[in-house]
């Protein structure tokens, strides 16, 4: 085998500038054209195959081992956000109000990096490398996972396992998040438009007024999960849009509330929707109005498979050392790769980036959201590491069997 420390030594310029370049250059979900032909032009300089007719403008790099074995799959996500930058790094964003605000920049570029190594490596490898990169995965609830999977991306090279690593605002570089079943959540979205009868604000019994029907709808709805679900079932009701009226004397006919239910188990997201449906209605009944329902399934939990986990913290603590892997709770944000998880085992990770002022560490999806460069080679040798591990655990499976 090649030394992978000397190749991250010699590649760790080409991956930050590959950042940058990203960076500078976002676009949003469905109009990735000139990302993925970046990807597509380093991809062909590194001597990689891939495959590009699916859905959207995603990727399929593929390593095929010199060696027969199974096959690892490997996925970073592409798109960006609708957000004006609001950093002062000298890469910032060219484009108006669009913004790497999520870190995809750094996951192809880590996914690039980590294919260049894979690649030098192929004569000794014993089995199939693919490199997934994903459009789309910012535009929930429709995301682009699922559309990849429909239009055949597998349909050649299938994976026997398939894993992602996102970059991570409040973890120390050097650090990684490896939960064994639940990472992120499943994400529902909502509008409701409460329909009553306006009037002049100081003749309100002539109304139906759909500003207080809201009021205590936007109450009522937190009941949900306080007090039909057990404490220890984690989910979250957020009113996140409110639109009412357009002057201050008179009531309006109409309100509308918009926002999203986030949870971790299918159960009790059916549970969720039944309660929100049967709690929206009734309010609106009981104040004289109509409510009108738009309701979205968005993207399913996150749920890593234990053994796969248990590859990935293993390969962390290999490459970061024994105490990399801390503890962690799992978080209610929504990620697309839960589609892939559905129809494959694997595990979603999180990378450690913390910038050095962890005071000035923004969020993910934040105008000044940035992440410590240097942890760029190492997440890119972490998937090495990662795809390494895990063809020789499928390896070991093929032999034992």
């Amino acid at each position: 085998m090649i030394d992978i420390n000397q190749q991250l030594s010699d590649l760790t310029d080409e991956i930050i500038s590959n950042r940058r370049f990203l960076h500078e250059n976002p676009e949003l979900s469905h109009n990735e054209k000139e990302t993925s032909a970046f990807v597509q032009r380093k991809l062909h300089e590194y001597g990689i195959n891939f495959e590009a007719d699916f859905s959207g403008y995603a990727v399929l790099g593929i390593i095929k081992g010199n060696k027969p074995g199974k096959t690892v799959a490997l996925r970073a996500d592409m798109d960006a956000l609708p957000i004006q930058e609001e950093t002062d790094v000298s890469f910032k964003s060219k484009k108006a109000d669009i913004m790497h605000a999520c870190g995809h920049d750094a996951h192809t570029a880590m996914l690039l990096g980590a294919g260049y190594i894979l690649k030098q490596m192929q004569k000794d490898l014993e089995g199939t490398i693919l490199l997934v990169f994903q459009p789309a995965e910012e535009d929930a609830p429709i995301g682009g996972s699922q559309a990849m999977i429909d239009s055949g991306v597998f349909s050649t090279y299938e994976p026997d396992v398939i894993f992602a690593q996102h970059v991570w605002p409040f973890l120390k570089p050097g650090l990684v998040g490896v939960h064994d079943k639940e990472v992120m959540g499943a994400s529902d979205r909502f509008k409701i438009t409460l329909e009553g009868k306006g009037g002049h604000a100081s003749m309100p019994h002539q109304t139906s007024d759909a500003v207080i029907a809201a009021g205590h709808l936007i109450t009522s709805l937190q009941t949900i999960v306080s007090r039909n679900l057990d404490p220890m079932e984690a989910s979250v009701v957020t009113i996140s849009m409110l639109e009412a009226g357009s002057v201050p004397n008179i009531i309006p006919k109409t309100v509308t509330l918009q926002g999203s239910i986030r949870t971790f188990q299918p159960h009790i997201q059916k549970r969720l929707k039944e309660r929100f449906f049967a709690i929206t209605n009734q309010i609106a009944e009981a104040f004289g109005t109509k409510a009108e329902i738009d309701y979205q399934e968005g993207y399913p939990a996150t749920i890593n498979t234990p053994k796969w986990a248990e590859i990935a913290r293993r390969s962390a603590q290999t490459v970061y050392g024994e105490s990399a892997t801390p503890d962690l709770n799992p978080a209610l944000a929504g990620e697309d790769f839960g589609r892939f998880l559905q129809k494959y085992p694997g595990a979603f990770i999180w990378l450690g980036t913390q910038i050095e002022n962890e005071n000035e560490q923004a969020p993910l999806h934040d105008s000044k959201f940035q992440i410590d460069e240097r942890a760029l080679p190492k997440g890119t040798k972490l998937l090495v590491q990662l795809a390494l591990d895990a063809l020789k655990e499928l390896k070991q499976e093929e032999d034992y069997v």
